[in-house]
């Protein structure tokens, strides 16, 4: 299977659930569009319904939510590569104040009490890639 040997390393330290989710998201793109970026994104697209990016890796989400983790997510049509729109990089923004408190707190982010929800996010995903870069090494 195509998805399995093109996996992200984040993935490949997730739960299989999110693993297979991707998995089979992708494949299905590959069928649909051929290999390739808009592959990959669909299946990120389907992995973040279910899923949120914590430090290294890929968990579910916090009390069964489903949905898109972010607006870019929440779109029905991929966005052009001229026009990028921001991402959420897998966490969670739509998620509650407290919820992206407390991965901001499973994450030894400093300064996490006094943050709004936007600050929140951007240091969680801050501190995500570099949790994913030291374990990349």
């Amino acid at each position: 299977m195509p998805g399995r040997e093109d996996m992200p390393s984040t993935l490949r330290r997730s739960p299989k659930e999110a693993q297979d989710t991707w998995v089979k998201a992708h494949d299905s793109a590959v069928d649909q569009y051929g290999e390739g970026e808009r592959a990959h994104r669909t299946a990120f697209s389907a992995l973040k319904h279910r899923f949120e990016k914590v430090g290294d890796h890929w968990q579910r989400k916090a009390g069964g939510r489903k949905g898109p983790s972010d607006e870019q997510a929440a779109k029905s049509t991929p966005q052009s590569r001229r026009s990028p729109s921001r991402t959420a990089e897998g966490v969670d923004a739509k998620a509650s104040k407290k919820h992206l408190y407390d991965v901001a707190k499973s994450l030894d982010i400093g300064g996490r009490s006094s943050m709004t929800k936007d600050e929140l996010v951007d240091a969680i995903k801050k501190a995500n890639r570099r949790k994913t870069a030291k374990a990349r090494r």
